[in-house]
């Protein structure tokens, strides 16, 4: 809640009188609202006590590259609306200038949004495919994979990290359709250097994203 107050977000705000003696801080222009209908109006099962209605900002992926990003973090169809918060808020830890939504959960599913903590509010989210992202100039597209010819390694080594990059993640269950990998740039994977089978998504989008943060700022 603090997040979308801070980002001006917040339409209309309504809270429960607990909530209110809790929160002065955020509820000085919240209307009072019964427990039993904080209830009704909350997705989870212990509820804060705190709803708001929320303007969702709609910007385009022309709108992104006008600002000449210099890293995107691009979903493509993913199926689990947790997973695709975790790598929001990894995005905006990482200093991403975007995230792209190809299709699958909703960025603003309930749960979506509890697993960003806010980040939502932070970087523009994009609904659009893979391929115009695929055809941005200047942004070498990285295809994140398991069986992908190259590894997180080599590119951090060679230098293509330091430049503009996105990264391409598929959903857990199916990885990337074989379209959007053909359109990539490379297809990378990130080394098993255990016995582990594969990473979680979440995990890999995490060591991804942090590799190319860390080369654009000159750290190996």
């Amino acid at each position: 809640m603090r997040e979308a107050l801070a980002a001006d977000a917040v339409l209309e705000l309504f809270a429960t009188a607990d909530a209110i003696e809790r929160h002065p801080e955020l509820t000085a222009d919240a209307a009072e609202i019964s427990e039993k209908d904080a209830a009704a109006l909350s997705e989870t099962v212990t509820p804060q006590g705190l709803v708001a209605v929320c303007r969702l900002p709609r910007p385009t992926l022309a709108d992104v590259a006008e600002s000449s990003p210099r890293l995107l973090a691009v979903l493509v169809e993913p199926n689990d609306p947790g997973n695709a918060g975790t790598i929001i808020r990894t995005a905006d830890a990482a200093g991403a200038d975007a995230v792209v939504l190809d299709g699958g959960v909703d960025a603003f599913n309930g749960k979506a949004v509890r697993a960003s903590a806010g980040s939502v509010f932070h970087l523009p989210i994009v609904e659009g495919p893979a391929a115009d992202v695929c055809a941005l100039r200047g942004v070498t597209t990285l295809a994140a994979t398991g069986s992908g010819a190259r590894s997180i390694d080599e590119l951090a080594a060679d230098g293509t990290l330091s430049g503009p990059t996105a990264w391409l993640f598929g959903s857990e269950a199916h990885g990337l359709p074989a379209d959007v990998l053909a359109r990539a740039d490379h297809a990378v994977r990130v080394p098993i250097y255990g016995r582990a089978e594969s990473l979680n998504l979440a995990a890999a989008a995490a060591i991804c994203l942090y590799a190319s943060a860390r080369a654009q700022r000159g750290r190996s």
